[in-house]
């Protein structure tokens, strides 16, 4: 079993600057761009929202972390949502780089000649999409049916096959692509051409699984 790589993009890195002073800088930045896009000086910007030009100075160069209320009333009176302050804050980020050949081996699915790898699989809210690499090798008399939430998409890469979703079967060749309603038993039907190499990717609606 290969274990995945999985990289994690964090701001807490050896050198850079800590989150309140990365906060202040981002707020600083998009504060002054939002107000110039309006063509607005400070002065005018102090009288929409009744506030100093000192403090507004020192908010936009960084120098002051505005409270939540100060907040709203900017993006009330620059007719702006109050998220676009934090654009371009970093935030934790979920990177999974699996290199070829080393996807997670699924064991309790794979067997002789039929090989399933798991090309990642993010954490908590954001797992909603599951990329698996199928391999078969050996044709078999009967190939098991799979049933799940969710949608399914198939890319084959190589090799030809018929593929049974519910009642109907499909003939896939390279470059094909199906997407299925996952609850509809599904898999392999006949191998025509070996090797038969596909990506599957199962999409799963509000993260349920």
């Amino acid at each position: 079993m290969t274990a995945l790589a999985r990289t994690t993009e964090s701001p807490e890195v050896p050198g850079q600057p800590s989150l309140e002073k990365a906060v202040e800088r981002v707020l600083a930045t998009q504060l002054r761009e939002l107000r110039t896009r309006r063509g607005w000086s400070l002065a005018k910007l102090a009288d929409e929202t009744q506030m100093s030009k000192g403090m507004l100075s020192k908010i936009e160069n960084g120098q002051t972390t505005p409270s939540l209320s100060t907040l709203v009333r900017l993006a009330n009176a620059l007719d702006a949502p109050l998220t676009a302050f934090f654009r371009g804050l970093d935030e934790e980020t979920d990177v999974l780089l699996v290199k070829a050949g080393r996807g997670l081996e699924l064991s309790p699915r794979s067997e002789a000649g039929h090989l399933y790898q798991l090309l990642g699989a993010t954490r908590g809210p954001h797992h909603i999409m599951e990329p698996m690499l199928v391999t078969l090798l050996e044709r078999t008399e009967v190939f098991p049916l799979y049933q799940h939430a969710g949608t399914e998409f198939l890319f084959m890469i190589s090799g030809e096959m018929q593929y049974g979703v519910g009642g109907s079967t499909y003939l896939l060749e390279p470059g094909d692509s199906l997407q299925f309603d996952g609850e509809a038993p599904h898999g392999p039907r006949t191998l025509i051409t070996m090797p038969v190499q596909f990506l599957s990717v199962k999409a799963y609606g509000n993260g349920s699984r």
